[in-house]
């Protein structure tokens, strides 16, 4: 399992670098912020959406 503590594992270093830019270092941080403004960030593409949608749903968290 997943530790929301955790940084959100196995993304690319464009979509890393643009969730760490935008404060989202940790998946729990993740949880509530809405999709759309997810995809606004570089590199966060329709995979990594999705990625973070299970990584956020097996750690028991969702997006927003």
């Amino acid at each position: 399992m997943t530790d929301p503590h955790d940084p959100p594992p196995d993304l690319g270093a464009s979509a890393t670098r643009a969730l760490f830019a935008a404060g989202y270092r940790r998946l729990s941080r993740l949880a509530g912020v809405s999709e759309a403004e997810l995809a606004r960030l570089h590199g966060a593409g329709p995979k990594v959406l999705a990625h973070l949608r299970n990584v956020l749903r097996e750690a028991g968290r969702s997006a927003g």
